[in-house]
């Protein structure tokens, strides 16, 4: 009898969670896995490029988790680098793939069970879309690579502009400071990381002026000027920026055209539609996981389209379990994220203000100051934490904290409380560690709970 055979399209982190989660439960004898990644690597940490870009990281090869060969000789998962698949047969049970290495050859195979795991594809405004040298997108090391090469040439460049506020914009930013470049960050929303509210992005934004970036928040590009085939400047609705480079962090969407031209449901938000285990709604046989799919919001109970390594790895893993012959399901998202600009921590979860309006919540909003660490010990500094919670219930519904050392990682407390449906009061009473080099004896995120009870009272 033949063995069962599964196709991977995407080799990063959802498509071989998938893969080696499946393989753990099912030998090669009975499962044959073909994993098609259109780049140069498998499982690689992309969030990490930034800090390549910057140079904490020395080489690309300590962000790659685990290489082809790995696959391949450990996990017996047949990987083919380099592939683009170009189509999707789900009445012949097939994926057409070009060879991108052999003058694109047609490869054809079969499968079973499928899992579509191509990620994501870069927001590119049709200003962007230029011939001329120097414009960079940091999706994938391949990205980074041209980044790097581009930095260290001929000219040598000396003037940055990252167009974009959000993770990656002020992430890239830093890493172009820490370069030594003159940088501009440009961001069209009226304060950076418009994930949090934006009294806390002002924080944010004051921060990293004192830092040396020259902040243009509120502010939208409208095209680039060039020179010699090479980027000159960024043209703005406030003015030209001169620049030598354009790093470009305007997010994300789905990447889903394949799928959709398959007839994969897609939902509201552009993800690809699944169950709780990740197959694909009403497509027998197939699944779906990582940064081309759609979550449930545990917080609103809506579709939410949160593309994030943590999500993806978890979602990957869910859906080879279950290829697997295992029961696992995935819970959904609160949408926590942390990020880090200068030693500036920004973390958040849950819902915005905006956020919480839209779903129909009557809430309250409290904004506390606090210290890091008790206010006598050394190296105490500012924090601010915002709580939002459900007027009725007192559930919290959406927490951010913007500060300094020990801040960020404070927001999984809070992330806990919401995952779990706490109430604000309840959160009161949270038996947290303290200790002067590590909290005030009343913690940033107690006293922010006792105010949001005090708001609903």
């Amino acid at each position: 009898m033949a063995a069962e055979r599964l196709v991977v399209i995407g080799g990063d982190a959802a498509g071989m969670s998938a893969a080696s989660q499946a393989r753990r439960r099912r030998d090669a004898t009975d499962l044959e896995i073909v994993a098609f990644e259109r780049g140069h690597f498998t499982s690689y940490a992309a969030c990490g490029i930034p800090y390549w870009v910057g140079g904490l990281v020395e080489d690309e090869e300590q962000l790659i988790s685990r290489d082809p060969e790995t696959f391949r000789n450990k996990h017996q998962v047949d990987v083919r680098l380099r592939h683009e698949v170009t189509m999707i047969d789900l009445e012949r049970r097939e994926v057409v793939a070009r060879d991108l290495e052999n003058g694109g050859t047609e490869v054809r195979e079969r499968f079973d069970q499928l899992v579509y795991a191509a990620g994501a594809v870069p927001v590119t405004p049709d200003w962007a879309r230029t011939d001329a040298d120097g414009v960079f997108g940091v999706q994938t090391l391949d990205d980074g690579a041209a980044l790097l090469a581009w930095l260290d040439g001929d000219p040598r460049p000396q003037r940055a502009v990252v167009v974009g506020g959000g993770y990656i914009g002020v992430e890239m930013a830093e890493a172009m400071i820490q370069r030594g470049l003159s940088v501009s960050l440009v961001e069209r929303s009226p304060e950076p990381m418009s994930t949090v509210d934006p009294d806390m992005g002002a924080l944010v934004r004051k921060a990293l002026c004192g830092l040396g970036l020259d902040v243009r928040s509120g502010v939208s590009v409208t095209g680039l000027e060039t020179r010699d085939g090479r980027v000159s400047a960024v043209v703005t609705d406030d003015g030209t920026l001169p620049a030598d480079v354009v790093v470009l962090g305007l997010g994300v969407r789905p990447n889903t055209a394949l799928a959709a031209e398959a007839g994969l449901p897609i939902g509201p938000t552009g993800g690809i539609r699944v169950d709780l285990r990740m197959r694909v709604v009403d497509v027998p046989g197939v699944w779906a996981a990582g940064d081309c799919v759609e979550s449930v919001h545990r917080v609103s109970g809506q579709p939410v389209y949160v593309p994030l390594g943590t999500h993806a790895n978890k979602q990957g893993r869910v859906a080879g379990i279950n290829i697997g012959g295992g029961y696992a399901t995935f819970a959904g998202v609160v949408g926590t994220a942390v990020t880090r600009v200068c030693e500036l921590e920004v973390g958040r979860t849950g819902l915005r203000e905006d956020e919480a309006a839209a779903a129909g919540f009557e809430f309250v909003s409290v904004r506390v100051e606090s210290t890091n660490r008790a206010g006598y010990y050394p190296g105490a500094r500012p924090m601010t934490v915002k709580l939002i919670a459900e007027r009725r219930s007192g559930r919290l519904l959406g927490a951010q904290i913007v500060g300094w050392s020990e801040a960020a990682k404070r927001i999984d407390v809070l992330a806990v409380a919401l995952w779990n449906r706490m109430t604000v009061d309840e959160m009161a009473g949270l038996d947290l560690g303290y200790a002067p080099p590590y909290a005030p004896v009343w913690d940033p995120v107690l006293v922010a709970a006792r105010k949001a009870v005090d708001a609903i009272r």
